[in-house]
C-alpha cells in the first residue's frame, strides 16, 4: 500500500510572519468613506442638463415671429398734429373795383373786407377750407387814378385793368379777365397759395354777377360800397372757398374715390325686352372728345379708367302706372329704391375695380314697349326734365325714351337701332350733372347767396379751376385724416399683438406713407393744391396697403400663453426630470465629499 504523506510546502513559500498592527479607529461608514467620490456622474448628469439649455435659445428661435420696426412715434405725431387743428390751406383774395369814388383808405377796405368775410366763415373751423389763412388785396380803379395795395406781391398792372372790358358774351369776357389776371395763378402765386380775384364795375343800371370758368368772377352794374365789399366777401367765402355748395350735399367722407385713389365708371346701356327693339351706342366717340377732359382734369383728385357695357333683358323692379295727363306711363321718387334691379342687373363685372377702387354706375335704361315712354314724376306733381336720378356712392340712372317707341312698338320684328351722337351727347350732359352731384357740386349754374343769384360758367372739362382746387382741398384734408387714422390703427394693432407679423414691405409702406403725408402738408402749407392731393392720395393708398397687407390678415396670431401650452406637453416632463436628475445628483456628490473629509480630518486629528 502506498503510505500517506503530509502535502510539501513550496520551496520559495516562507512561513507567514506577523506584522505590527496600526491603531484602530472608530470608522462609521454612514458617515465617513476612505476614498474620494467620483465626479464622473455629476458630469454626465450636468452635461444632459446643459444640453437643454442650450437648446432653449434654437426652440426660441424656431417659433419667434419676424417684426420688421414700425415709426410709432412718428405715427403718433402725425395723428396728433392733425386731431389737434383742423387743416386749412392759405388763400388770397383780389378785390378790384372799378369806377367807384372811395372815400374810405385802401386800408380800411381791405379791413371792411375781411370783416364781412369773417362774419361769413363759419365760426367752428372747418378742414380743407382757407379760413383764417387767407389775405386780401384791393385795387381801387377810377377815371382819374389807379391805387392798390401795398401788401399785393402779383397784381395786374394798371394799364391792363383799363384795358377790361366787360360786354359782351360771358365766354370771351371770361378769357379776357384770364389773360389779365390769370398771371397771379398756379405756378406764379407764390406760396400764399392760389389768388382769387373779384372784378366790381360800377357802371349801368341792372347788376349781374358771373363766376367764371378760373380763378375770378365779375360784377357789372350800379351797387353801392357797402354792396360790393359784401358780394365780393361772399364770392370769395360760399363760392371760391366752400364751391357753392349747401348744407345737407355730400361731404369728404362720402365722396366717390376709393381707398387707393382710383374710380372706374361703368356706363351701361340696358335694353329692357330686346324682343321690341334693340338699341346700340358710339361709346368710343363719347369717350374721347367728352370723357377724355374730364379724367384729364381730375387726375389730382383720382385715377379714373373708363368702361361700358351693352346689356340685353334687363327688366327694371319697380311698377309703373298710365297717366292719361301726360300721356306716358308714370314712376315716382317712392318707386326709386326699387329701380335698380340688382338680382339680374350685372353691372359688376369689371375685373379693375376689384380691392379698394370704387366704381361708379351709369346707367341708360331703354323700357320696353309696354311702358313706353316712361317719365319720373317728382314729388310736387311735375315731370323731371332729365328723366333721371342719382343713388349716392353708386352712379346715377337715365331712363331714355326712343322718340318712336310707340311706332316701332307696333312693329312685329324688333328692330335695331343705334343711339345718334346729338341724343347721345345730351344723355353724357346729364351724366356729367350726376358726376358733378357725386362729387358735392350743384348739378345747375346757378349759385343763390344773400348779395343776389350769380351764374356759373361751366367748363368743357366738367369741373371749373376753382372747383378742381375745391376738391383738392377737401381731398387733401380727408386723405390726411384717412391715412393718419388707418396708420394709427395699425400702430395699436401691432403693439397690442406681439405675435403679429410684420414684413418689411409693410414697414416700408408705412415709411412712405408717413414722407408722402409730410410732403402733401407741405404742399397744402405753401398753397399747391394740385401736388398736396397728390401726395395725400399716395399717403391715404401706401397706409390702406400696409393695414390691409396679406401677412397680416393671418389667422396664426397667438399669444405667448399660447405657445407655452402647446410644447409645455413635450419638453416640460423632460426637461423637469433632467432638472431633478442634476439636482440629486449635485447633492449625491455634495454629501459623499462630505463623508471624505470627515474621514479625512478624523485620521489627521488621530
Amino acid at each position: 500500500m502506498a503510505e500517506i504523506t503530509e502535502p510539501l510546502l513550496p520551496a520559495k513559500e516562507a512561513p507567514e510572519t506577523s506584522k505590527p498592527q496600526e491603531p484602530a479607529l472608530d470608522f462609521d461608514p454612514k458617515t465617513m468613506r476612505k476614498t474620494k467620490p467620483g465626479v464622473k456622474r455629476l458630469i454626465l448628469t450636468v452635461s444632459v442638463l446643459f444640453s437643454f439649455v442650450l437648446g432653449v435659445p434654437f426652440i426660441y428661435k424656431s417659433v419667434e415671429i419676424y417684426r420688421a420696426p414700425l415709426p410709432f412715434r412718428e405715427i403718433e405725431s402725425l395723428s396728433a398734429q392733425i386731431d389737434s387743428k383742423p387743416f386749412q390751406f392759405p388763400c388770397r383774395l383780389q378785390a378790384i373795383f372799378i369806377g367807384f369814388d372811395w372815400k374810405s383808405s385802401i386800408a380800411t377796405l381791405e379791413s371792411s373786407i375781411l370783416t364781412q368775410m369773417t362774419k361769413l366763415t363759419s365760426q367752428t373751423p372747418q378742414c380743407g377750407t382757407c379760413s383764417p389763412n387767407h389775405t386780401v388785396s384791393v385795387i381801387l380803379k377810377s377815371n382819374s387814378q389807379c391805387l392798390q395795395s401795398r401788401t399785393t406781391s402779383c397784381s395786374p398792372e394798371c394799364g391792363a385793368i383799363r384795358s377790361i372790358e366787360l360786354d359782351g358774351d360771358d365766354e370771351a369776357v371770361d378769357e379776357v379777365l384770364e389773360s389779365v389776371l390769370g398771371g397771379c395763378s398756379g405756378s406764379n402765386s407764390g406760396s400764399g397759395g392760389e389768388v382769387y380775384s373779384v372784378v366790381v364795375v360800377n357802371r349801368g343800371e341792372e347788376v349781374r354777377a358771373v363766376v367764371g370758368k378760373y380763378r375770378h368772377a365779375w360784377i357789372v352794374g350800379r351797387v353801392s360800397e357797402a354792396e360790393a365789399v359784401s358780394w365780393a366777401a361772399e364770392i370769395f367765402v360760399k363760392v371760391f372757398v366752400n364751391g357753392g355748395k349747401e348744407e345737407g350735399l355730400i361731404h369728404g367722407e362720402f365722396m366717390p374715390v376709393g381707398a387707393d385713389g382710383t374710380v372706374v365708371l361703368s356706363f351701361n346701356l340696358l335694353n329692357a325686352d330686346p324682343r321690341d327693339w334693340v338699341y346700340d351706342w358710339d361709346f368710343q366717340s363719347v369717350d374721347e372728345t367728352l370723357l377724355a377732359p374730364i379724367i384729364e382734369a381730375m387726375k389730382p383728385v383720382a385715377n379714373i379708367s373708363v368702361e361700358s357695357q351693352v346689356l340685353y333683358h334687363m327688366p327694371k323692379s319697380s311698377l309703373s302706372y298710365w297717366d292719361d295727363k301726360w300721356d306716358s306711363y308714370i314712376f315716382s321718387t317712392k318707386d326709386l329704391p326699387f329701380f335698380v334691379n340688382s338680382n339680374e342687373w350685372h353691372l359688376d363685372t369689371s375685373i379693375a375695380a376689384g380691392g379698394r377702387s370704387k366704381m361708379l354706375h351709369f346707367v341708360i335704361y331703354i323700357p320696353s314697349a309696354k311702358e313706353c315712354p316712361l317719365l319720373l314724376q317728382l314729388p310736387d306733381g311735375e315731370i323731371s326734365k332729365t328723366n333721371s336720378f342719382i343713388s349716392p356712392m353708386w352712379g346715377g340712372v337715365i331712363v331714355w325714351n326712343p322718340q318712336t317707341c310707340r311706332k316701332d312698338s307696333e312693329s312685329k320684328r324688333p328692330s335695331r337701332h343705334t343711339i345718334s351722337h346729338q341724343d347721345l351727347q345730351k344723355v353724357f350732359e346729364v351724366f356729367m350733372g350726376q358726376f358733378r352731384q357725386l362729387f358735392g357740386f350743384k348739378s345747375d349754374n346757378l349759385y343763390v347767396g344773400a348779395s343776389g343769384t350769380s351764374s356759373l360758367l361751366a367748363s368743357e372739362r366738367g369741373f371749373t379751376v376753382w372747383e378742381l382746387d375745391v376738391l383738392s382741398r377737401m381731398h387733401t384734408c380727408f386723405n390726411l385724416h384717412s391715412c393718419a387714422t388707418t396708420l394709427g390703427s395699425l400702430s395699436r394693432l401691432v403693439q397690442s399683438l406681439p405675435r403679429m407679423i410684420i414684413m418689411d414691405e409693410i414697414g416700408k409702406q408705412v415709411k412712405y406713407s408717413l414722407e408722402a403725408a409730410k410732403l402733401a402738408q407741405s404742399n397744402a402749407s405753401h398753397g399747391i393744391y394740385n401736388a398736396s392731393a397728390v401726395s395725400s392720395r399716395q399717403a391715404r393708398s401706401l397706409a390702406e396697403d400696409a393695414f390691409f397687407h396679406p401677412s397680416i390678415m393671418s389667422v396664426s396670431y397667438y399669444s405667448f400663453e399660447h405657445c407655452f401650452a402647446v410644447y409645455s406637453p413635450f419638453f416640460l416632463p423632460v426637461s423637469i426630470h433632467v432638472l431633478l436628475a442634476a439636482v440629486r445628483e449635485w447633492r449625491r456628490h455634495k454629501q459623499e465629499n462630505k463623508k471624505y473629509l470627515a474621514w479625512k480630518t478624523k485620521v489627521v486629528s488621530s
